[in-house]
């Protein structure tokens, strides 16, 4: 029986709290602060209501730490509210401490991390309004941060008490500018989400694949709260919306998914899942579609849900219908029947934007029960999927991937066809049994194992741009190992400054998937049939993307080797320029020689490129006079650029000077032409934004000397409809957006171009702006076609298909197009046009830039039918008139990833005295 005196001093300390500053205060309302509730109808929340809101709660609350974790690319502040009970926060240290460890699981037995595991906290990131327009996503945190901050119920007090909860908007500006552009309108039932430009200042949707790139500022800061800092157990990116007659699709995904995961991952996204779906069935609220319902799978590296799969946490994604425009649920018959990809179909009926809202808060707070309930088990199994990770790592591996389980089967039938195979051998309980010793030759063959570790040694001939590529391993909490010293592995020797990344670490899913070739399955609807387009891209691999030189080692090595702390970035090393009478010279081959370059001829000094290869540096390296060298020193320092001294001016070296350069770019924004905006930026070329209305003007030729068409600029021979879709009214947008209005168009854009290009102006086009040598009608003809019924028609997808991939081309290194380039080059290749000559191309001057070789091309990815690339052209260069045409079918600037090929726009881009 309780002691009295201490029932009446527990009663008396209750009332003394309750009396207290914490239990007093008073947590304001969305209705409070906003002005309406979240989810009422025709209302959104911008980003200052929001940050202020951010900011209110926590400081009325002794739930809530907020945290600054940097700033935008329109210089907003980014946050993370750290949600737990006020006894957690009071450990918050500590709980970070435990997370790190056991992700990482370093030095660390099992039964060290068992206790870790129980007396830690496990760590879930509920994130919102990534794609700014998905205003389900954007508003749906507000909700939540409110809920967990105010709620006294049973379920939130122990979710609190078990959980370390971290909520963040993760696009400011795309919430600031899509709330208040659907706001303005005072006719309620007109406002729209037409905005004018990219929802994120460069890159816009595509904000969702740079994370493992981590170019923008938004996705730095995002992945260093996920991988260096908090390494939380769950991740959920919320989106929008569904597909049609379906309120949510979610969890558990479709086929493929990464074959370098620990099978821990997998289940472990089954768990959560099966946690999400039972919650919204229990509460009545039916249309969750799964599996084969989405489109979604677990096979890409990249966007905030998938890059932590390759970091042993489990990644959610929801894409959740509804709009503050009040909707619908449409009819479609095909979902209305019970199934195991929706077992609880929703009716058609009207939907209100709250009833979105109630489902993501409903889907939030069952990620957090399951958290709450499996807490210790959710920290545990993250050491395990690390021990494991560090386990292979250390040991002969072998990955099983298709092309192994191909290379099995292909040898048994080959040997089966020969009358190799003993009848004994080949019959088993359930028919046909393969002998072992084909197993064996395949995954027990040691040239097959996986990699113990990478070198990427200094001496490589773009090391500033190999040191990028570190960075971006570093951002993803890599481990990164640096030689103070030369040593040597397998009789190679490597200089000192070197970087050494392992494959026993906790993230090794991660690093293989930056340096080794992706191999997508064969996938098909049946066979036979069409192929089942992945989500996104099938090949990616980094390393190849950006053109680093690496060696792989398969055996344990050691050496004079230094670990980089977590997350702590790399420079360049610094190039010492000592002053030389003669001049400079900066290597064509070396990305950051073109910042150099440009910052020279912004200052007034003179640049110069040889023709031909001169003191170990490749054609098209820029000579820079002596008084250059106040830049070269600043820029060694900055960039890493070597400037070798030479006695003078090579013979034949010709004069550049900058370029008046147009970019091309669409009302609403175009993500291709976004990403080139800030490689431009950030590799110094000056230049203009044009739209269409520009170009229909005319007198192009006056006002630019280049013009740059990226993927998804000119539309294909006899399309009349815009190639971005409808575009609003005049009268539907403000007069300062008008003029960005309209399409390119046939009848009258094209005349433009032309004459731009015959009065001595070059375009550049990429991918399928490519399709503007048709409308010129230059003797060059779709290598990807066949004759059917007397016409030429697309391959059909059964025959060829290559969707988001990297391929090798060969390289003409003696053009200026390609100075810089190595003889083979791997190009990003998705569904890309490709070309074959006709008669009178080469009479015209037409000449290929790079092409594919008889053998096949692909490195990483997925390619079916092949044989269809062999010789055929990837890109060439045209006389038109006094100017110059650049098709280029790879996309050479993808998503300012492909950094092996950037200098194949770079070159372009000055003018030649």
């Amino acid at each position: 029986m309780m002691n009295c005196k201490h029932l009446l001093y527990g009663m008396a300390l209750s009332a003394l709290i309750c009396a207290g500053p914490v239990m007093a205060q008073t947590i304001p309302s969305p209705k409070e602060h906003f002005g309406f509730n979240i989810g009422d109808d025709y209302s959104l929340a911008n980003y200052t209501q929001a940050e202020a809101y951010f900011k209110k709660l926590a400081a009325a609350s002794d739930r809530v730490l907020l945290r600054e974790i940097g700033s935008t690319e329109e210089n907003r502040k980014q946050y993370v509210m750290i949600v737990s009970s006020p006894a957690n926060l009071k450990k918050i240290d500590r709980y970070k401490e435990i997370s790190q460890k056991l992700a990482r699981a370093e030095n660390l037995t099992d039964e060290e991390a068992a206790k870790l595991s129980l007396e830690g906290k496990p760590v879930v990131w509920i994130d919102g309004g990534l794609h700014a327009t998905e205003t389900v996503a954007t508003q749906q945190l507000l909700e939540t941060y409110y809920q967990l901050v105010s709620r006294k119920d049973p379920e939130t007090m122990r979710i609190l008490d078990d959980v370390i909860i971290l909520l963040s908007q993760v696009n400011p500006d795309g919430q600031e500018l899509v709330s208040n552009w659907y706001m303005q309108g005072k006719d309620l039932s007109k406002r729209n989400m037409n905005i004018p430009r990219l929802y994120q200042k460069y890159i816009g949707h595509d904000n969702n694949r740079d994370f493992y790139m981590m170019n923008m500022k938004e996705t730095t800061n995002i992945s260093k709260q996920q991988y260096v800092e908090w390494m939380p157990q769950i991740i959920y990116n919320h989106h929008q919306t569904s597909p049609e007659g379906a309120v949510v699709a979610g969890p558990p995904y479709r086929d493929p998914f990464n074959f370098a995961y620990d099978p821990l991952l997998i289940t472990g996204i089954d768990g959560v899942a099966a946690s999400m779906i039972n919650r919204l069935n229990a509460e009545g609220k039916p249309g969750y579609t799964r599996l084969s319902g989405s489109v979604y799978s677990t096979w890409w590296n990249g966007g905030l849900r998938t890059t932590p799969y390759f970091h042993n946490m489990i990644g959610i994604l929801t894409e959740t219908t509804g709009n503050p425009t009040p909707s619908k649920i449409a009819l479609v018959p095909e979902r209305l029947i019970p199934n195991n990809a929706t077992p609880y179909p929703i009716t058609p009926q009207e939907w209100k934007f709250r009833k979105s809202i109630d489902y993501s808060v409903s889907m939030n707070y069952a990620i957090l029960d399951y958290a709450s309930r499996s807490s210790d088990k959710l920290l545990y199994n993250i050491y395990v999927m690390g021990r494991n990770a560090i386990q292979k790592g250390n040991q002969d591996n072998w990955t099983l991937q298709p092309k192994y389980i191909a290379s099995i089967n292909a040898a048994y039938e080959k040997d089966k066809k020969a009358g190799l195979i003993a009848k004994s051998e080949s019959v088993g309980r359930g028919g046909p049994e393969i002998p072992m010793k084909y197993y064996d030759d395949v995954l027990k063959n040691p040239a097959l194992r996986d990699a113990r570790g990478y070198i990427i040694p200094a001496d490589q001939s773009d090391f500033p741009t190999a040191v990028k590529y570190i960075n971006s391993l570093l951002k993803s909490g890599v481990l990164v190992e640096r030689a103070t010293a030369a040593f040597s592995v397998n009789g190679k020797k490597y200089p000192a400054g070197s970087y050494i990344v392992k494959t026993n670490q906790a993230f090794r899913p991660h690093v293989l998937d930056m340096f080794e070739p992706q191999d997508h399955p064969n996938d098909f609807q049946y066979p036979g049939g069409p192929p089942v387009r992945p989500y996104d891209a099938a090949g990616w691999t980094l390393a190849f993307q950006m053109g680093v030189q690496f060696d792989r080692i398969l055996e344990g090595f050691e050496g004079p080797f230094e670990r980089v702390a977590y997350g702590e970035l790399q420079n360049a090393p610094v190039a010492k320029v000592t002053p030389s009478a003669g001049g400079y010279l900066l290597s064509a081959a070396v990305n950051n020689s073109f910042i150099v370059v440009n910052d020279l001829l912004k200052a007034g000094i003179e640049v110069s490129r040889i023709n031909s290869a001169q003191d170990k540096m490749p054609a098209g390296s820029f000579y820079v006079p002596a008084k250059g060298l106040a830049i070269l020193q600043k820029s060694g320092v900055e960039f890493g650029t070597a400037a070798t001294g030479v006695k003078g001016k090579p013979n034949g070296a010709v004069k550049i000077t900058p370029a008046k350069i147009a970019l091309f770019d669409q009302y609403g924004g175009s993500m291709p032409s976004g990403w080139v905006r800030w490689i431009m930026e950030q590799y110094h070329f000056a230049f203009q934004l044009v739209y269409p209305k520009d170009i229909d003007q005319g007198k192009l030729r006056s006002k630019y000397d280049m013009i740059l068409f990226i993927s998804g600029g000119i539309p294909p021979v006899g399309r009349t409809e815009p190639v971005w879709g409808r575009m609003p009214k005049e009268d539907e947008v403000p007069a300062e957006f008008r003029g960005w209005l309209g399409s390119i168009t046939p009848d009258k854009s094209i005349p433009q171009l032309k004459a731009f290009l015959e009065e001595g102006g070059n375009i550049v086009t990429i991918g399928s702006s490519t399709n503007l040598a048709y409308h010129l009608g230059l003797p060059v003809k779709n290598a990807l076609v066949e004759t059917k019924d007397g016409k030429e028609v697309n391959l059909p997808g059964d025959k060829f298909y290559i969707p988001g991939s990297i391929l090798q081309v060969n390289v003409d290194t003696s053009l200026p197009s390609n100075w810089g380039m190595p003889a083979k080059a791997d190009v990003v290749y998705n569904n890309s046009p490709v070309f074959h000559f006709a008669d009178g191309a080469e009479a015209q001057g037409i000449k290929p830039l790079i092409w594919f070789g008889k053998e096949d091309s692909l490195r990483s990815g997925w390619a079916w039918g092949q044989s269809y690339l062999k010789d055929g052209v990837a890109a060439f260069v045209a006389p038109v008139g006094k100017g110059k045409l650049y098709a280029f079918g790879p996309e050479i600037t993808f998503r300012a990833q492909s950094h092996s090929t950037f200098k194949l726009l770079f070159n372009e881009l000055y003018l030649k005295k």
